[in-house]
């Protein structure tokens, strides 16, 4: 009875408090039969009156709303037409039982007398915001009334179209949240409290999926500053360009990366400078779309660029940027890579999202993951999540490229593509489970994009064996996830690149043993610090893992690695720590690595199983294979990072970054040395990836 209550006093709120100006636009506001005898002046508050008393008499709560503990925004857009009958437009809540309670309420609502422009019935829209969960409301939220030409007058339907304001429609709709670890961190430990039925390894989420947990709107209206000139509220506050209609909004915003740096160990000057602009919105409520556009120039720490320049394309190309694509020459000594990103979103109902693009997607409950991470460029996608009872179920295509010289043909890069599911079940209320497996075929025999792959339900492995053993790389692998409490939990992956019994569970090192696993800790509110985390992650990849006998079956696109950073043959520990206070943030991550490469010199050019693109033909022996081995290399990364939000609509930040990197192999080789890194860098950037700069 009191959520009942509470509901239709928060939805009066709304329309019972209709704005000044509008009360002269009518000549008689719409009349209930209990209202034909009062005065003209007085219409209006009996209007309102008798439509609060009979949505009253009617209103059920869903249960569902309190037994999830929703919060968000409810909008809903009404009219009563020139026959005065009662009509829902559209209804924009997160549940469809609050959408079909709305639409019933309204349909047991009487007709009424319409109310009259210019001497004749015309129609009166209402539009009302509503706030979940049901507070009292502080002060009264005039509705918006907009008065619609009468049918049958077409030379006023440009005027007609109304436009509405802008109400944070993102935080509530099917766009992805940008991948950025930082502000994952923010609401990471909202999903992961005991009991909640979501499924945290499937990235990029949904706003809709993460809204139910953590309040986007209420969160960021904590650190809003009280900005009352246009200029104020765009540069600290909000979007800078916003439309919205009756059935579709719209934001459009430029952004920057801008950073300005120096690497002391080696002398060098760096800097980026990206300008780019994005837009974002919906069409409907079941469309959304997002696309960026980024222009790029920059110079980064030796390391880094020594990096870039070794996975250069086929072509004349000096490099590719790590997690961005190929770049060319700019000036004497830097690089010009532009990269566009972007998709269209379809949700045909609560089970199933369709997602067709171009960009990253990431694979995991880790910092690190080793089934699919967003380190490698962007690359075209079509993905279904189907998410139903405890269940939820990924199935991404992608269409990836190799860049190498020794692979292009005809002077264009070879296309591959993958084929990826991923199955997660929450198992009971704190353990969660999930089954992987993808497979990489190329055009051989000229097949392009092999139609055997399209099933979303079918054993991949399966189909390699059907379509020949050199046909197709599948990889399989097992995750889970247990909450210890609310607090802490525990997660893990084990991937397994080549299943060969024998090799598998023998203890003879065979190369074919390619498998690799991780283990994870993740700590919230870390000794009782609200907003500080922790968290701690092992990784340990065998050789060869990742690579392929048919050296174009690798697990990379564009000369970078699908899963981790540093390819294989390695094990690594890292710690990192998370807080926020307001607008104020810090992170700071320390890995400690041992690593195997190849020596690549005219002595020893064997392949030791570090780089993903070796060809296993020429592999240093079938048995006796052991981590790290090669070109043994002890590794030491230290990142510390501080700085201001100054737009959370846009994630505009500026941040400073120390970065200290230890390389030391046990030979000393032209590709691989010993090398210490000291690199300072100053930034401002619109906060959309993630660069990693730990490897």
């Amino acid at each position: 009875m009191m959520k009942r209550l509470a509901l239709v006093s928060m939805l009066f709120s709304g329309v019972l408090s209709l704005a000044q100006q509008t009360s002269s636009t009518f000549e008689k506001y719409p009349v209930f039969s209990e209202c034909e005898e009062v005065q003209l002046a007085e219409l209006e508050s009996c209007f309102r009156y008798n439509l609060q008393r009979s949505i009253y008499a009617n209103f059920q709560t869903p249960e569902i709303v309190g037994q999830e503990n929703y919060s968000g925004t409810l909008s809903i857009l009404f009219e009563v037409d020139k026959q005065g009958e009662f009509k829902v437009l559209y209804v924009d809540a997160f549940y469809d039982e609050l959408k079909d309670e709305v639409n019933r309420v309204f349909e047991l609502l009487p007709t009424i007398t319409p109310a009259t422009y210019n001497g004749n019935p015309t129609y009166m829209q209402f539009t009302l915001p509503l706030q979940i969960p049901l507070v009292e409301p502080q002060a009264p939220q005039p509705i918006e009334v907009t008065v619609v030409a009468t049918l049958g007058d077409p030379a006023s339907e440009y005027d007609s179209q109304e436009k509405l304001p802008y109400a944070n429609e993102e935080y509530t709709s099917q766009l992805n949240i940008p991948l950025s670890h930082h502000n994952y961190y923010l609401f990471d430990a909202a999903m992961n409290k005991v009991g909640t039925n979501n499924h945290t390894a499937q990235k990029p989420y949904t706003y809709a999926e993460v809204n139910r947990y953590y309040n986007f709107e209420e969160n960021n209206q904590k650190i809003l500053k009280n900005k009352t000139s246009w200029w104020g509220r765009k540069w600290w506050n909000e979007h800078l360009v916003t439309w919205k209609g009756k059935d579709f909004w719209v934001t459009l915003d430029p952004g920057v990366d801008l950073q300005v740096g120096k690497d002391t160990g080696a002398d060098v000057d760096t800097y980026n400078n990206t300008r780019l602009l994005y837009t974002q919105g919906g069409i409907g409520k079941q469309f959304n779309f997002f696309a960026v556009v980024y222009e790029s120039q920059g110079r980064f720490a030796d390391y880094f660029n020594r990096y870039a320049e070794a996975r250069a394309p086929d072509g004349g190309n000096p490099a590719v940027i790590p997690g961005r694509g190929i770049a060319k020459n700019f000036k004497s000594d830097s690089y010009d890579y532009p990269v566009a990103t972007g998709y269209i979103s379809f949700t045909p109902s609560k089970y199933f999202n369709f997602q067709l693009g171009h960009g990253k997607n990431f694979f995991g409950d880790g910092y690190r993951s080793l089934f699919l991470s967003d380190f490698a460029a962007p690359y075209p996608f079509f993905k279904i999540n189907t998410t139903f009872w405890k269940l939820k179920y990924t199935n991404t295509w992608m269409s990836l490229r190799d860049v190498r010289s020794e692979v292009t043909e005809d002077g264009s890069f070879r296309t591959k593509w993958m084929a990826h599911h991923y199955l997660s079940v929450n198992i009971t209320k704190r353990w969660n489970l999930g089954l992987f497996e993808s497979v990489i075929w190329e055009n051989d025999n000229d097949r392009g994009f092999d139609f055997n792959y399209i099933n979303p339900v079918i054993f991949l492995r399966a189909i390699e064996f059907s379509t020949g053993s050199r046909g197709g790389n599948a990889l399989i692998g097992i995750s889970s996830k247990y909450k210890i409490s609310d607090r802490v939990n525990v997660y893990g992956q084990w991937l397994i690149d080549e299943f060969s019994s024998g090799d598998f569970f023998g203890a003879n090192g065979s190369y074919k043993n390619k498998q690799a696993y991780q283990i994870g800790l993740k700590y919230y509110d870390a000794f009782g610090l609200k907003g500080l985390f922790l968290q701690g992650e092992y990784n340990r990849v065998r050789p060869y893992t990742f690579s392929h006998n048919t050296v174009v079956l690798n697990y990379g696109h564009t000369n970078q690695s699908m899963a981790h950073v540093m390819d294989a043959n390695f094990w690594e520990a890292l710690a990192i720590a998370r807080y926020q206070n307001g607008r104020w943030f810090g992170d700071a991550k320390f890995i400690f690595a041992k690593r195997g490469f190849e020596f690549n010199t005219p002595e020893d050019s064997f392949f030791y199983g570090g780089n993903i693109y070796g060809t296993e033909d020429n592999r240093i022996s079938d048995e006796g294979n052991d981590l790290a081995q090669g070109n043994t290399t002890d590794f030491f990364h230290t990142e510390l990072t501080a700085g201001y939000l100054i737009n959370p609509a846009t994630n505009l930040k500026i941040y400073a970054t120390l970065i200290y990197r230890d390389f030391q192999p046990q030979v000393n080789t032209a590709d691989v040395f010993s090398n210490q890194t000291t690199w300072f860098n100053l930034g401002v950037r619109t906060d959309l990836f993630n660069w990693y700069y730990d490897f």
